[in-house]
């Protein structure tokens, strides 16, 4: 049975301090509703169930691998968002786009990492699928989406993989910055900032405002985040 870890939604603050040219748009990926998972046919109701043997049957009779439902989603990316990995393998191994980007521009190892799903994201990584892709509304990366949320697991796994640490986003944030201002300061997000330290992340970038990850931890009064990162410099 496929885990069913769903979507996990962005902070509803961060809607506070998104410049104005990005409110309005969807924030959060959008897994398939009720609706859509029960209007599926073809490959894209066979990858959400995880149907192995009809997921080859259509594929041999032509079936298109990446065909889109009306949200932009490939079978590859509904088989990602209900975390069917044998669907996701036979899948990729009948040629689907690994990298593909649904209309949010997320794709399936940014969707691993949000639903902080390690057997998904080690899979998708170890099929080939890029660890340092440009994803999200917000020009970012598996890796931020991971530090955001304090998936300390996926955040150290995407660095081994490559995954580059110091991407600024189009909010003008690093994961390590992300880590800081929308964490809670708890242990998640302080492993998080200890697994981007050890990947090599720059304590020096800055946000827009001129404050560095140090800055803000400072300011929130998180003081191993703050030893931490004084430590680094």
């Amino acid at each position: 049975m496929a885990r069913n870890l769903g979507a996990v939604s962005l902070i509803l603050a961060l809607a506070a301090l998104l410049p104005l040219r990005v409110t309005g748009v969807a924030l959060a990926q959008t897994p398939p509703s009720a609706a859509e998972i029960a209007g599926y046919d073809g490959l894209h109701a066979v990858a959400h169930r995880g149907d192995v043997a009809a997921i080859r049957r259509l594929v041999a009779d032509g079936a298109d691998l990446e065909a889109r439902d009306g949200a932009g989603r490939t079978p590859l990316h509904v088989a990602a968002f209900a975390s069917e990995d044998a669907a996701v393998r036979a899948l990729a191994a009948a040629g689907a786009d690994l990298d593909a980007l649904e209309h949010q521009a997320y794709d399936i190892v940014t969707i691993a990492a949000v639903a902080n799903d390690s057997e998904l994201l080690g899979l998708a990584l170890k099929l080939g699928a890029g660890a340092g892709n440009v994803t999200s509304p917000y020009d970012g990366t598996a890796l931020i989406a991971a530090a955001h949320l304090g998936h300390h697991l996926v955040v150290a796994r995407l660095v081994e993989a490559g995954a580059p640490v110091d991407h600024v986003n189009n909010l003008g944030w690093t994961a390590l910055i992300e880590a800081v201002i929308l964490g809670d300061g708890g242990p998640d997000h302080i492993a998080t900032v200890e697994a981007l330290l050890a990947g090599g992340a720059d304590t020096a970038i800055a946000d827009r405002q001129g404050m560095t990850p140090l800055d803000h931890a400072r300011a929130r009064g998180y003081a191993e985040m703050v030893r931490l990162l004084e430590a680094a410099r």
